[in-house]
């Protein structure tokens, strides 16, 4: 049943488009992956990572990048080309740019670079709200937690250094959890209206859903399309103000088709001569950047 809503129509293509990546077959998907290939050199093959498509396999997904790896290799080079390696994922709802080494030693090289914070990586977001200051550092420990409710489930949050006293408002230090990470996030408002607001984000550290912790849970603008961490204690649709729902033509009733509004959209990578990559918004996100009337960048 095809809805008459154009907006519905288009949300219910993107759930679509998720579902045909884990129903077609492997070597569909690599011939996908093929054609989004921005760059490839004897090193490195970087792809336009997909809307809906996981980089690791688990429980319930039939296809993911992982999986096709040596059949992309294969199509990009020729029948005895080795295997290509992951050097670092994104999050199944994340789109843009996605760095794949044709050798282990390559893939050795680069997941080093990432691990010493020698890779720029550059996101795209929109977020609910209006960020204060507009733009600044998020410098928050990050730990996963098991959130008892009705539904219990496991969630990155927050594990601050400081805490305000109740008694007399001191900001006093907070006892550190053993498992916490270091984690910094770099923001910046490039756009706002419609109760929304278009970021650019560098996340200096990897921590786990670092951006959208840091932007929900630090900033309080949680990303659009992020019904994971709009919440705390429980898993529900993101609420969206009324201004917003209206320019979207979207009832909150349908919030939860949203996609994740979340793309890599530039990293460099110093091999040798530092390589510079940009990859396009996807289509949904510039179609929700007209409708919330946010002027994209010139970029």
């Amino acid at each position: 049943q095809i809805p008459k809503d154009p907006t519905q129509r288009w949300l219910r293509g993107l759930a679509a488009m998720s579902q045909q990546l884990q129903q077609v077959h492997p070597n569909v998907l690599a011939k996908i992956l093929k054609e989004r290939t921005l760059y490839q050199n004897e090193e490195i093959v970087v792809i336009d990572k997909p809307y809906g498509l996981p980089v690791h396999g688990g429980p319930g997904i039939k296809n993911c990048i992982a999986d096709v790896l040596p059949i992309l290799a294969k199509m990009l080079e020729n029948m005895k080309a080795e295997p290509l390696h992951l050097c670092h994922r994104l999050d199944k709802e994340t789109t843009g740019v996605m760095v794949l080494a044709r050798s282990k030693e390559a893939a050795e090289k680069i997941r080093l670079l990432f691990k010493t914070r020698q890779v720029e990586k550059i996101y795209w977001a929109i977020v609910l709200g209006d960020p204060d200051p507009v733009e600044g550092v998020v410098e928050i420990p990050i730990v996963e937690k098991e959130v008892q409710s009705h539904q219990s489930h496991y969630k990155m949050t927050l594990a601050p250094r400081y805490r305000v006293c109740p008694e007399d408002g001191r900001v006093v230090k907070a006892r550190g959890q053993r498992h916490a990470e270091r984690a910094v996030t770099r923001y910046r408002r490039l756009a706002a209206a419609s109760a929304c607001s278009l970021l650019q984000l560098q996340p200096i550290t990897g921590v786990k859903h670092q951006i959208r912790v840091h932007l929900a849970y630090g900033l309080g603008c949680p990303i659009l399309g992020d019904h994971k961490y709009s919440h705390w204690s429980k898993l529900a649709p993101q609420k969206l103000p009324e201004l917003t729902l209206r320019r979207l033509k979207l009832e909150q009733s349908k919030a939860r088709h949203l996609p994740l509004h979340l793309h890599a959209h530039r990293l460099c990578l110093p091999l040798g001569q530092p390589l510079d990559f940009v990859c396009k918004l996807p289509l949904f996100f510039q179609k929700t950047l007209r409708k919330l009337e946010l002027d994209i960048p010139k970029d």
